[in-house]
């Protein structure tokens, strides 16, 4: 930890001989299932920016061709914030979600007006997301149509949007925008319909993520056929980035995916650090419910 500090590194350049055991031991050892690679940052909404920055990507190279070069025209165009090197493409976010306050993230924050106010911001899509009635069991046919509808929506603008959506980004639980659930069959028929759609799913577990839902990642409760394409962490992980696991997600070319500290290896310890105490404990365990998911009323709690 000490060197760590002292000699922080610029990790796009010379990443520290250790820091690839460091994230083998820590960060990766705790990969949602399915995905077994991270690209570090150093907050949440940097997360979400880098993740929404590889989902651009990914999508302009599977169009241009694997081993296809930039144009001249593209590089060009791209100092001059114009296609076809800056390409009109879209992110698709969820009512009332809350994915950080930089550019691009900001773009998708649907939470409260007092963070977008004044801010230019990009022309991207929100889907509904439910807005379940409680008590639950007393409502089982209402949130259910409720659920069908918001993902006929989040359909209908996957494919009538003004430009390609490249992916949707959600959070398991709405947080910050003000502790909102859904099942996780509306969760499940999500998946379904970005891969129908061949669209990236990004779940954002900055706020989720790291045992607080009785699952190590809360996405883990919706039991998936196939694994989200992308998860963003942060918070409690006191280090950031995102999980993937397809190889074309992974940057290309030098500078692609690029910034001076992509990260920071002393937060990278003390994640490792943390999910060791976590494992010790049996941490996870104890947010797990002690009652029936029917005894809820309000959605107030953690629990799936």
């Amino acid at each position: 930890m000490t060197n760590a500090i002292i000699n922080r590194p610029a990790l796009g350049n010379f990443p520290s001989a250790d820091y690839l055991d460091i994230l083998k031991t820590g960060v990766l050892a705790v990969a949602p299932p399915g995905l077994n690679q991270v690209f570090t940052a150093l907050a949440g909404s940097d997360a979400n920016e880098t993740a929404y920055k590889a989902a651009f990507m990914y999508y302009r190279r599977r169009e241009r061709g694997e081993g296809s070069e930039f144009s001249a025209e593209e590089l060009d165009s791209a100092m001059r914030n114009a296609a076809p090197g800056s390409p009109d493409l879209a992110i698709m976010s969820f009512t009332k979600g809350f994915h950080g306050r930089l550019f691009g993230s900001l773009s998708t924050t649907r939470s409260k007006p007092i963070h977008k106010v004044d801010i230019p911001s990009f022309n991207w899509p929100q889907a509904p997301f439910p807005v379940l009635k409680y008590p639950l069991e007393e409502h089982v046919n209402a949130n259910s149509a409720e659920e069908r509808r918001c993902l006929e929506e989040a359909e209908r603008i996957l494919t009538s949007w003004h430009c390609p959506i490249v992916a949707a980004v959600i959070e398991p639980i709405q947080s910050e925008g003000g502790d909102n659930h859904a099942s996780p069959a509306y969760f499940r028929g999500l998946r379904e319909i970005t891969k129908k759609h061949n669209v990236l799913l990004i779940v954002d577990e900055v706020q989720t993520g790291v045992g607080a839902t009785g699952k190590f990642w809360a996405h883990e409760h919706w039991g998936l056929q196939s694994p989200p394409d992308i998860v963003t962490f942060s918070k409690k992980a006191q280090t950031a980035g995102y999980y993937y696991a397809n190889p074309l997600l992974r940057p290309n070319k030098p500078y692609r995916q690029f910034n001076t500290w992509m990260g920071d290896p002393s937060k990278a310890i003390l994640f490792r650090a943390i999910i060791r105490e976590i494992e010790r404990l049996n941490l996870v365990k104890h947010t797990v419910c002690t009652f029936p998911l029917t005894y809820l009323t309000r959605g107030t709690h953690y629990c799936l």
